[in-house]
């Protein structure tokens, strides 16, 4: 059993645990997930590692209550436990990877920028927080519907130089993380490297405007996900002209290539059993990720 130390909530819908894990926290990196199952009759829910602490052996997620499981995690309090809770799923960070000293001073000269759209700000804090201690400065633009939406701002801001900007100019700029972007850049910050995490929608289009200013882009994949080993197929996506599986050839992915309108439909699909059934046709010998029962092949 895997026992919360706390839990509560952080900002608007979005809520915070820290779950005691040692395992998965001496092995961690920034950008990998982890997923839970608070019970026997429970379903698997993936979760992005926000935070981990190798000495006490604890584990940070942040989560926005969507389905019944989840929302029943809203009820959690400190000294429940998961019964599971696997991990590090998917692949680091590629900025995030090496600490060999020729890879820090490879990064040091790239200018970065990341851009998070509401709960996308969680996968990217720990991120920002690696670069920052290995003496990387970047920038973070945090976009929200509203004032109350934002997320991690403070801590953002010990690790990074933030801007901040919602949808309704209640706080912070005025406007979406697209229109902030192209502001900075017209105010004489230039970029090269840009990560991008939040909504399917705002990545897309995050990616046509940096694709215009010729800004290296990633995106953080975060399609319907079961099994989180590559056998299931729900977190299939397209990368140019591959068929690649979030959980294990991800969750980043050049954003440049990703195709997001796929990758949305697909999404819709998958909320019904017609929906799966159709997408188990048409997509064949592909449609799993390597269960080895149907023929499909990563």
């Amino acid at each position: 059993m895997y026992k919360i130390l706390e839990a509560r909530n952080l900002a608007g819908p979005n809520y915070e645990m820290i779950v005691e894990a040692p395992r998965v926290a001496a092995r961690c990196l920034p950008g990998q997930f982890i997923i839970v199952k608070l019970d026997e009759s429970a379903e698997r829910i993936p979760l992005t590692i926000t935070d981990y602490d190798r000495e006490k052996g604890t584990i940070e997620i942040v989560y926005q209550p969507i389905g019944e499981s989840t929302s029943k995690y809203t009820e959690l309090k400190a000294g429940d436990s998961f019964m599971d809770f696997v991990g590090p799923l998917g692949r680091p960070s590629d900025l995030c990877e090496s600490e060999a000293p020729e890879a820090i001073e490879a990064l040091k000269q790239k200018k970065i920028v990341f851009v998070a759209g509401g709960v996308g700000a969680a996968p990217i804090y720990p991120q920002a927080k690696w670069l920052h201690e290995h003496g990387i400065e970047c920038d973070v633009i945090i976009g929200a519907r509203n004032k109350e939406l934002v997320l991690l701002e403070d801590r953002m801001k010990e690790v990074a130089n933030v801007y901040v900007t919602t949808d309704d100019g209640s706080y912070g700029r005025s406007g979406m993380v697209t229109k902030c972007l192209e502001d900075l850049i017209a105010e004489g910050h230039s970029y090269d490297h840009c990560v991008c995490i939040g909504p399917m929608i705002m990545m897309k289009f995050l990616c046509l405007t940096t694709k215009k200013y010729g800004i290296h882009t990633v995106v953080s994949m975060n399609p319907i996900m079961v099994d989180g080993t590559g056998m299931c197929g729900a977190c299939r996506i397209t990368v140019g002209d591959e068929v690649k599986f979030a959980c294990v050839d991800g969750p980043e992915f050049d954003g440049h290539l990703v195709d997001f309108d796929l990758a949305m439909k697909r999404q819709t699909l998958y909320k019904t059993q017609e929906g799966e059934a159709f997408l188990a046709w048409k997509e064949g010998k592909t449609h799993h990720g390597g269960c080895g029962e149907c023929g499909g092949d990563k």
